[in-house]
């Protein structure tokens, strides 16, 4: 989809098995230009203690917008670190507000750029029915692409026309290179960053499908990651209802065992 962004998430019943997935996946892919080569050690689970170690709260998770249900899940969670040994400090990430409209303008960007290659000629469905080549490329990708590649194509042709580049894509690339210069300021200080996975509590399957801003919003806490290309996993904390509340935590680049472990180890004190 978007080749600066995309990332494998597995989804596990348990970080282990996270880390069982990590050991298959990773590495570099010669024909995949966006993999990275990776050590020879394993990303299987270490008990390690947390004592001692330092998390940055990130200030702007816990702003407005955020559900109440959700901040007050994630502060009891904080407390239980604190009386873990972890020392818990609230760091700034000041551009942190401004990822989700970079992250949307960006990720089109690059889809209408990488599915323009799906025409029905070389790649992708193609209409058989198609009387000549205008029409078999507008019956191919009208009928071989759904409502919300549709809507990310369009979004992503409209901010690299000419005329709108400099107003949105290349104002976005500057929004990006300011994000990845705070994470790394900030991780320097701390070792972890800790924050909310989700403004609100799960929804249920199909709840926002009609509603395709309110499904982007979702995405406000957790696309930074993805831009600055940083490692970051989810784990549940307490629920609400029937729904648990997501506690994300963030490590400095290069350090996805370093995640996993840490993650396994504060499971049971953040619950």
């Amino acid at each position: 989809m978007a080749s600066s962004t995309d990332v494998i998430g597995p989804i596990t019943k348990n970080v282990k098995d996270a880390g069982l997935i990590m050991d298959i996946i990773a590495g570099q892919d010669p024909l995949d230009g966006t993999t990275i080569s990776r050590g020879t050690e394993s990303y299987l689970i270490e008990n390690i203690s947390v004592k001692g170690l330092k998390f940055g709260l990130v200030k702007e998770y816990l702003s407005e917008g955020v559900d109440e249900v959700v901040k007050a899940a994630i502060l009891d969670a904080v407390d239980n670190l604190r009386a873990a040994g972890v020392e818990i400090i609230e760091v700034s990430l000041p551009s942190l507000p401004l990822s989700l409209a970079c992250y949307y303008i960006i990720m089109p960007a690059e889809v209408s750029s990488n599915l323009s290659r799906y025409d029905g000629q070389r790649f992708g469905y193609s209409n058989l029915n198609a009387k000549d080549l205008n029409e078999s490329y507008n019956r191919s990708r009208s009928e071989g692409f759904g409502k919300e590649a549709k809507r990310r194509i369009m979004i992503g042709t409209y901010v690299l026309s000419s005329g709108y580049y400099d107003d949105y894509y290349h104002k976005a690339m500057q929004i990006r290179t300011k994000l990845i210069e705070e994470f790394d300021s900030v991780l320097q200080k701390v070792d972890f960053l800790i924050g909310p996975t989700a403004p609100t509590v799960a929804f249920e399957i199909g709840n926002k499908t009609e509603n395709p801003l309110e499904m982007y919003l979702a995405d406000i806490l957790t696309v930074a990651p993805s831009l600055v290309g940083v490692p970051a996993i989810s784990i549940p904390t307490k629920s609400s209802g029937k729904m648990p509340v997501g506690l994300q935590l963030i490590g400095a680049r290069g350090r996805d065992k370093e995640v996993l472990n840490v993650a396994d180890s504060i499971l049971e004190i953040v619950k």
